[in-house]
This record gives structure tokens, C-alpha cells and sequence, in this order.
């Protein structure tokens, strides 16, 4: 049977980053995948924020998570518009009430979602509003619960400071890697050369590593923070 899928991110390229070879295998699967993309991804480089000025850049990751999101063959991407790195400057309950009416609608039976531990403040705080979100309350839809990792982020958070990532879930992405490279493609702008940890290089490297974890040429990696059986 099925499963409807919700890939929560908090920024325009961070859905690949973290599972886009997982959204691929799902899709591969026959599950419906919805992603949601909630910070605008942009105006952060500014003094202060002005959409207007970023109007290019914007419309330009708008259209690169369309792109990315019909390579790896999501359902539907949705884009909301919230201040980008200053997810800790909204009430959270109003973060929580738009995951809920994603909820609501999608009826998703696997959700995914940042890490807690990430350096990216926007990243911590759409981890704790999912995860309240997703609360296990009678008539809850969402049984299975995963955080991802993001390189650039999860993996620049100093010792100590926050939950370090310890994933105890391994996703073989080997026939999907190629996917996710092409889906990266489309976020040309967001990635670095190597040796940056946001580089093709890296990721590649990083899936890799994380398939020699569990026996495959090429896995994502993740934490299961609930699974109802």
C-alpha cells in the first residue's frame, strides 16, 4: 500500500541536501511525496530584509525547487514565504498551526524533517515545530518520524552544544544517487566547490560513507524519532 510522504525543509535546496534520493525512492515506490519549503531562502544576505530587491534570486529558487522536486518525482512542492534565518523572530504556535494544516491535508503517513542539533537556527526551530506538529494524538495520520542531516549545518555544530546526529536509519540510495546529483544540479547556485561541505564532491563522498555504514553503495542517513507500528 502507498504511503503519503511530507518532506518538511526549512530553505530552498535543503530538501535535496538532506533526502532527495529518498524522495526519488519513494516516488520509485508508487508514495506520494509533498515537500515543503517554508523560509524564503534569500533575503538573509541582506542588512535587511527586502523582497523586492531579491525578487530575481527568489523567483530563481522558486524555480529550482520545481525543477528539483519533478527530477526526483515529488507530487507537488510547495514554497511558503517566511523570513529567511529568522524563523526564532515568529511566534512558533504560528509556525506549528501551518505545518498542522499541511498535516490536515496531506494525510501523511511518513514525515521528514530537519535535525535538532543543526548550526542553522531556522533548521532547530522547524525540527521542534514538527515535531509538536506531529504529536501523537488520536487521529494523528503521521506513524513514522524522521529527522535528516544537512551538510553544511548539521555537521558545523560544535561538540556539546546540541544533539549531535546519530543516525540508527540508513536509506539505500544507490539507483537514486544519480537523481539526486542531477536534482543538485538544478540548485547550481547554492553549491560550492570542493572541498566545501555543500560541494557535489562532498555529498557525493557523504553518501557514500553513509551507504559503507549499512552495506550499500550509496545511502541517506537519518534519526527515527517515533515509528507506530
Amino acid at each position: 500500500m502507498a504511503d503519503s510522504v511530507l518532506v518538511v525543509a526549512a530553505h530552498p535546496d535543503d530538501e535535496v541536501l538532506g533526502c532527495g534520493g529518498t524522495i526519488a525512492r519513494h516516488a520509485d515506490a508508487g508514495d506520494t511525496v509533498q515537500v515543503l519549503i517554508v523560509a524564503e531562502g534569500a533575503t538573509s544576505r541582506q542588512v535587511q530584509r527586502d523582497r523586492g530587491e531579491a525578487a530575481e534570486e527568489l523567483s530563481s529558487l522558486a524555480h529550482a525547487a520545481q525543477t528539483a522536486g519533478a527530477i526526483l518525482g515529488a507530487a507537488g512542492v510547495e514554497l511558503l514565504d517566511l523570513p529567511d534565518n529568522r524563523l526564532d523572530s515568529l511566534d512558533r504556535l504560528d509556525l506549528i498551526k501551518q505545518i498542522e494544516e499541511r498535516i490536515a491535508r496531506h494525510q501523511p503517513q511518513v514525515v521528514y524533517v530537519h535535525h535538532a542539533g543543526d548550526v542553522n537556527i531556522d533548521h532547530r526551530r522547524l525540527h521542534e515545530s514538527v515535531v509538536t506538529a506531529c504529536r501523537p494524538t488520536p487521529g494523528q495520520p503521521v506513524r513514522r518520524l524522521l529527522s535528516y542531516e544537512v551538510a553544511s549545518s548539521t555537521e558545523w555544530q560544535p561538540p556539546g552544544s546540541a544533539p549531535a546526529f546519530q543516525p540508527n536509519w540508513f536509506v539505500d540510495i544507490t539507483a537514486q544517487w544519480a537523481r539526486k546529483r542531477q536534482a543538485l544540479d538544478a540548485y547550481a547556485a547554492e553549491m560550492r566547490p570542493w572541498p566545501h561541505a555543500r560541494s557535489i564532491e562532498a555529498l557525493e563522498h557523504l553518501a557514500r560513507w553513509r551507504g559503507a555504514q549499512a552495506g550499500v553503495e550509496a545511502a541517506e542517513a537519518f534519526c527515527l524519532l517515533r515509528e507506530l507500528r
